[in-house]
Parts: structure tokens; sequence; C-alpha cells
């Protein structure tokens, strides 16, 4: 083979324009994602980054926004159970899941309307 992957650098989730607000507030201040600086050739585009882990998760404008229901991304938690404490303080609606080959995990939406999927690795 003359080409390897070796992990995932981002993935990118669309927001409506103007999102930046609301984006900031659920993933910076809720998730506790860090924001990290744009590149200033896309700073004019909107949208914001956070930090997740080894990864980034970029939200984008999009012109003609749809809120993903079923594409998401699924991201790897410790103590699933505060961060389920934290999401119902700020009375964000969360979907149980049944535990799936030592993972738990819950669902939820973004304020677009983005489906989330939360999962914290068990012992068995």
């Amino acid at each position: 083979m003359k080409f390897l992957f070796n992990g995932i650098d981002h993935v990118q989730l669309a927001a409506p324009k103007g999102c930046e607000e609301k984006a900031r507030f659920f993933y910076g201040t809720i998730l506790g994602l860090p924001e990290i600086k744009k590149p200033e050739i896309l700073k004019g585009r909107g949208g914001c980054w956070f930090q997740c882990g080894n990864q980034e998760l970029h939200i984008g404008v999009e012109e003609d926004f749809r809120e993903a229901k079923k594409a998401h991304p699924g991201l790897i938690v410790t103590n699933l159970e505060e961060l389920k404490r934290i999401l119902l303080a700020y009375q964000i609606d969360i979907k149980e899941e049944p535990a799936i080959e030592g993972r738990s995990r819950i669902h939820v939406s973004d304020p677009f309307g983005n489906r989330l999927e939360f999962l914290e690795f068990t012992q068995e």
C-alpha cells in the first residue's frame, strides 16, 4: 500500500449563519471544550473550532443549513454520569441508548438540532 490513514484530524458540524454565540455556549461553556483559533484565511466564513481530546470539532456555517439528525460524531467521555448531570442542569434533553460492547452511551442535540453521541468505555 502506498498510503496509510493515521486517524481523524477533525469532524465538522454545520450550523446556521450567526451560530457562534450559541456554539460557544454549548460546546465551550456546557461541554467544556476549549475553543481553538481558526486560521486567518478561514475566519471570514464564520463558525468556530473546539479541541476535543486529540481531535478538533469544527462548527461551520452552511447557507442552506439542515440539521444532521442521523449522521453524528461519537465523542468519548470519562464520567458519563457527570456529563448527564450537567446536561440536565442546562435542561438539555438526553436520549438514553442501550450499551453496546462495553460502551455506555447517550444522544443529545446541539442548539442547531445536530445529533451528538457521547460514549464511555466500561470495564466488563
